[in-house]
Parts: C-alpha cells; structure tokens; sequence
C-alpha cells in the first residue's frame, strides 16, 4: 500500500497527516539504507497515531523502540532499527543527549519559563523531550542536532541566569511524580460521569467538554461522553490535567459503582 492511502486509511489530516508522512519516511529510510533512522519528539497522542499506523503499513514491533532519555518519559521518538541492530542495543544508537540547566534556588523558574526561552530562540518543540524541573536545575531531554547549539548559547531563562552542561543518563534529577487519590462512587462507567469526578465539575460539563473535542481517552480524541471506561484508561483534558481510572470496584446499595482515581497534579 503506498503512503497517500495508507494516511487515507487511518484518516490523517493536516499537521497530524505532515507528522505521519515523516514517520513513514524515517522507516523506510531505516529500511533502504539500513541504518538507524528516528522521528522527532513526539506527544503521546502523537505516539499513538504513529504506532497505528506503523501498525497498518506492516511493520512489526522488532523494527523500531521508542526512547525518551529515561524510563517512563512522556515525548519519545521512534527508533527504526537496520538489519543489523536489535532493541536490547538501540539505545547505544539514540540521538538523545542530556542537558542540565542549573539557576539559582530564589530564582523559583517552572516548566513554562523555560519553554517560553526555548520557544524565543527558535527551538521547536519536536527538538525537545520531557522537561525534568527540580528547586536548582532543569534536565532536558533534546536531539543531538541542538545540544551543542543550547549547550554554548542559552544562558538565560525569564530574568535567570543559566549554566548548561551536558550529563550522562545516570545524573539525571526524575522528580517525583505528583498525584492524589481520589475515591467516589458513579452512576455508571460513561466517560461523562468519571470526567465529572475526574476534573471535578458537573456532569453536564463535563459532557459538553467532551463534545468540544477537548478530552481524549487513552491519549486518542474521543467526543463520545457515554464512551464507558475500563480499570487503567487515563483521560486527559487540556487546560484541566489528567487523570487514571485505577480501580473498579463493586455496587453500593443504591446501585452505584465505586472508582479509584488517581488524578496528578
């Protein structure tokens, strides 16, 4: 199947239709040329359509891994693998480099300061993974086509001055991943009236914000709010976080479902 219906077939328009077409392009580069060949930084939703349709054109789960610097990384590229290249060695071919960005304490600098800097240089953001904030430095995942860029020219942040350095996978700072349990009974499993707990709002709203096209199931768009939900389904909104369904449990007297949640913040 050529490329044009393979992206008819899973339905890609737009931005996403460009973004696939690359991910085609890196595979088979890796394929004809056998060499390693990899994507930009792509979202988890980007990930998503991605795998599907390297699902649909045929390529088998041996032939790429997807690397974000760290386990549990949020952006991930897609390393399409030669020949002569296994996953178990793939990361010893990863483009990915780490930087530390270190400021002073009192300078109190978050994720978006240091976006907005990269933003204002021209970095875009497929050149850039997860942005690891501590108290006193930033770990960055980035492509090695910018690393040596930031590492010698970014040296502010906001009003903050920036030291920026280079360091190996085992220094990294992960921070600890902020979440709270959140425990409640619902009428039924619909997405509308977990999202109502979820992202604490009436259930009516929450149902319009589904039909928005707002909120995505399980990093895919869903606009169905009686889509029903199953234990481990993440739900995400932009402007309003995300959430995990982690538990089902039984029927209450008054015949309503329990749910555990576990809403980051």
């Amino acid at each position: 199947m050529d490329k044009s219906r393979l992206l008819d077939r899973i339905g890609a328009e737009g931005d996403d239709r460009l973004l696939l077409a690359k991910v085609l392009d890196r595979a088979e580069q890796a394929q004809s040329r056998n060499i390693p060949a990899n994507t930009d930084f792509l979202s988890p939703q980007q990930q998503v359509l991605a795998l599907d349709l390297l699902r649909l054109a045929g390529i088998p789960e041996s032939g790429y891994v997807r690397l974000g610097g760290y386990e549990g990384a949020e952006r991930n590229i897609i390393l399409f693998l030669p020949d002569w290249l296994d996953a178990e060695a793939a990361e010893t071919q990863s483009p990915i480099r780490i930087l530390r960005a270190a400021f002073r304490e009192e300078d109190k600098l978050n994720h978006r300061d240091f976006l907005g800097s990269l933003m204002g240089m021209g970095i875009v953001r497929e050149k850039l993974g997860d942005i690891l904030v501590s108290a006193d430095s930033a770990d960055l995942m980035v492509l090695e086509s910018v690393a040596d860029f930031l590492r010698q020219s970014w040296d502010s942040a906001g009003r903050a001055h920036l030291k920026v350095t280079e360091i190996e996978p085992w220094e990294l700072r992960v921070p600890e991943v902020r979440c709270q349990e959140v425990r409640d009974t619902v009428s039924s499993l619909r997405l509308d009236a977990i999202a109502s707990t979820g992202f604490r709002m009436a259930r009516g709203k929450a149902a319009e914000l589904i039909a928005s096209g707002r909120v995505q199931l399980n990093w895919r768009e869903c606009t169905k709010p009686d889509k029903l939900l199953v234990q481990g389904d993440t739900v995400s909104a932009r402007g309003f976080g995300k959430f995990e369904l982690t538990e089902v449990g039984g029927l209450t007297k008054k015949g309503r479902t329990s749910i555990t949640l576990k809403r980051y913040i």
